[in-house]
């Protein structure tokens, strides 16, 4: 019986893929999605806060720490991929609960997750505060005995202040506090990704937009590029498009048997 690699292997494997060049870590939404990019030769994995949510018929926000907990097991057991995990904003506003939201992921297999700045209740957190969540979480993680790689999030630009010269700021402060990766949703345009990048001395990762290609965003300094939940939305989409079609015309030609499906899972 063959075992997968351990979670010391992963994460070295994790942090490496960050020392040079671009990578893309798409984000699967369940344990078939994750087989099928594993499938599809990438290199790590990373979950999406509102790609979960939707597989519980719920919105982004509306998903307990517990529960998520839950989803990265499966997708742990699912793929021998480096995960790292979209923590939103720790489930809660202190350092100790984004700290917390880190142990519980490293705990079922993770090796990588995000600490945002930001929630519904109290909005953006002042640079200052923020900065200590950040802190909290680097110092859980440099006790860990693995290398597990913390990504801290500026969400002002997607939260209704796209100010890039507070983006800057507020990286810098988390690049201080001891974050590994830095990461500002909403970047949108190889200058505004230059400016990030030449203004940090840490990774910088890219959210993907259908404007900007891979190979641009690697040639504007950024090391890594997620796409969040969009994969999992151009995926209902082609399934709406069918049953649409099949509903309104009688039309049945867009449905598949499925054996491509299980040769990506292995069957």
């Amino acid at each position: 019986m063959t075992t997968g690699p351990t979670q010391e292997e992963l994460g070295r494997r994790f942090a490496a893929l960050h020392a040079e060049g671009c990578f893309l870590i798409p984000n699967p939404w369940d344990g078939g999605s994750a087989k099928v990019l594993e499938a599809l030769g990438f290199e790590a994995l990373a979950t999406s806060s509102s790609a979960f949510a939707f597989t519980l018929g719920r919105a982004d926000g509306a998903v307990t720490l517990d529960e998520l907990a839950e989803h990265v097991r499966v997708l742990t057991e699912a793929s021998d991929l480096p995960i790292s995990v979209d923590l939103e904003n720790g489930y809660g506003a202190t350092p100790e609960h984004a700290a917390r939201a880190v142990e519980v992921a490293a705990a079922v297999g993770a090796v990588g997750g995000s600490i945002e700045d930001w929630d519904a209740e109290a909005g953006i957190y002042e640079v200052g505060a923020a900065a200590e969540r950040i802190a909290a979480t680097a110092a859980v993680v440099a006790a860990m005995p693995f290398e597990f790689t913390l990504t801290a999030r500026a969400e002002n630009h997607i939260r209704g202040n796209p100010d890039l010269d507070d983006t800057i700021a507020r990286l810098q402060a988390y690049e201080a506090a001891g974050a590994d990766v830095l990461y500002a949703p909403g970047l949108a345009s190889v200058e505004e990704i230059r400016t990030v990048v030449e203004a940090v001395g840490l990774p910088v990762n890219v959210l993907a937009r259908p404007s900007l290609g891979v190979g641009e965003i690697a040639a504007a300094g950024a090391r890594r590029v997620s796409v969040g939940g969009s994969l999992a939305w151009a995926s209902v989409e082609a399934m709406a498009a069918v049953a649409t079609r099949m509903r309104d015309d009688g039309d049945l030609s867009g449905l598949r048997g499925g054996g491509q499906v299980a040769e990506w899972l292995g069957e």
